[in-house]
């Protein structure tokens, strides 16, 4: 078996593009479920709302790029008031329920024929991100031994490390204020903090803000890494992988998204790689798996460890079990 290509891709998956926009996608997560206690479903609906400001109003509109970020940031806090103002006022289980939802529908309006002028429809839209690689300051591609990015690569991976960075600093400063504190206390009894006089709907609806902004960035990093968007890129199962690497990780814990998705990633990369390689060199027996089904399989295994993993260790690696108990009234 080739063990170079098997680790490369594993250890790529590391630090690439794709673990930093579900890394940012949970770091918004993380303020909602993890601090907070929002039972959140439609946090790709953020990433996906986000993604489509930015190409529509560049492909479709023919608009700067930056515009274009700023008309993304703008929808992710629309879209929070828009959930908030209905749901923050429900229970957990009935949150979840509206947000899941909510997510599907801005979905399928991505997808809707009638809107396909503007959206693309099925199809999505591409030509968005060209004044985004004018900036890039690399000129060659970098290879460490059995590690390679080429030139686009490195400058999607720069700006999403440091948008990365910036979040974790703005996560770590607000929970540890006097906000932060409020909104860790609702998590644990908002009646308490109603009783105090704290206005609990307008701290939620400010968290809720405050973390589909954050995840948002993910979005733009999801999209600008390949050049394009596609509405069932955001379906509900982006919203799952985002509580698998909070979890994984540790709710609550201000570097647990990105230990998560990192994780994540890699032993999805690793089992993808290793698979197909066993199949091939005869190790697995055709009649047992074929290489059409290994990709199937190892979201399987990895399926697996994770729910041996919320079994024995539910609080994830550096969580505590109390930030994933959740009041659910």
């Amino acid at each position: 078996m080739n063990w170079d290509i098997i680790f490369g891709v594993s250890i790529e998956s590391l630090i690439n593009a794709t673990m930093i926009a579900y890394a940012l996608a949970a770091i918004g997560l993380n303020v909602h479920f993890g601090y907070t206690g929002l039972l959140n479903f439609g946090q790709s609906a953020f990433l996906g709302v986000a993604a489509y400001g930015l190409a529509m109003t560049v492909s479709t509109f023919g608009l700067p790029f930056w515009t274009g970020i700023l008309v993304g940031l703008a929808g992710a806090v629309v879209l929070a008031l828009l959930l908030g103002i209905p749901t923050l006022r429900l229970r957990a289980d009935y949150l979840a329920i509206v947000t899941i939802a909510a997510a599907e529908i801005v979905r399928l309006l991505f997808r809707s024929v009638s809107l396909s002028e503007w959206t693309g429809g099925s199809d999505g839209l591409q030509r968005f991100s060209d004044d985004f690689f004018t900036m890039n300051p690399y000129s060659s591609a970098l290879e460490i031994g059995i590690v390679s990015f080429d030139e686009r690569e490195l400058w999607v991976m720069t700006v999403g490390w440091l948008l990365i960075a910036i979040s974790l600093l703005i996560v770590f400063l607000s929970m540890r204020s006097p906000w932060g504190r409020v909104i860790k206390a609702i998590r644990e009894d908002e009646d308490a903090v109603r009783s105090l006089g704290k206005n609990v709907v307008s701290y939620k609806m400010q968290s809720l803000i405050l973390g589909g902004v954050l995840g948002s960035l993910g979005g733009f990093i999801f999209a600008l890494s390949r050049a394009a968007v596609q509405p069932d890129t955001y379906g509900t199962e982006f919203t799952f992988y985002m509580y698998t690497i909070v979890i994984l990780g540790g709710a609550a814990r201000v570097f647990g998204p990105v230990v998560g998705s990192m994780i994540f990633w890699f032993l999805l990369a690793f089992i993808n790689a290793l698979l197909p390689s066993l199949i091939s060199e005869g190790y697995i027996p055709s009649w047992f798996m074929d290489a059409n089904q290994a990709g199937a399989v190892g979201f399987i295994l990895v399926g697996l460890g994770l729910v041996l993993l919320l079994i024995f260790r539910p609080q994830g690696i550096f969580g505590d079990k109390k930030e994933v108990m959740l009041d659910g009234r």
